[in-house]
């Protein structure tokens, strides 16, 4: 049997060491909040948050159309933050065999065409579910802000392919 080794050297290392590695890489990239694109998506997320807000506000849930519209700017909503986070803390490099400009254009066009298709639902049902003047048809009508939200998509779809890298 061969003889356990005279010097054996250990060594130990504290937890502490290894998890502030960690917290101190994750800080905003304010360089991104300063660009094109996140003031884009910054007017997304506000323009969003203040749509759902408005329909959220009225009875909706009698009008299924009103269903979908409430559907289309809360989900858009969200998946908003979670790319603007992803991009502010920079974990998109994290993940670098994603094409995540591809990605960015893909949802602002797919989000392009569920807030037209909202905005016609959401236009086309104002007049038919409130009385003209009311608290409600105020409401919807601002609802309406969604040809802006279109606008934003558009535009941040075609500069997220030229102005992002990586």
């Amino acid at each position: 049997m061969a003889e356990f080794p005279s010097k054996v050297s250990t060594r130990t290392s504290s937890p502490a060491q290894g998890a502030g590695a960690s917290v101190s890489a994750l800080r905003p990239d304010l360089d991104f909040v300063r660009s094109v694109v996140g003031v884009l998506m910054l007017l997304q997320l506000a323009l969003g948050l203040l749509v759902w807000a408005l329909i959220a506000d009225t009875p909706y849930h009698l009008y299924p159309a009103y269903g979908w519209v409430m559907f289309v700017a809360v989900f858009l909503w969200l998946v908003t933050i979670a790319l603007f986070v992803l991009y502010l803390f920079q974990l998109h490099m994290k993940l670098y065999r994603v094409p995540w400009p591809l990605v960015l254009m893909a949802f602002n066009m797919g989000a392009t065409v569920l807030y037209v298709t909202a905005f016609i639902t959401c236009s086309a049902s104002v007049e038919q579910t409130s009385l003209k003047g009311t608290r409600q048809y105020n409401q919807r009508a601002a609802a309406s802000l969604l040809p802006l939200m279109t606008l934003v998509s558009v535009l941040s779809s075609c500069l997220s392919h030229t102005c992002l890298r990586g």
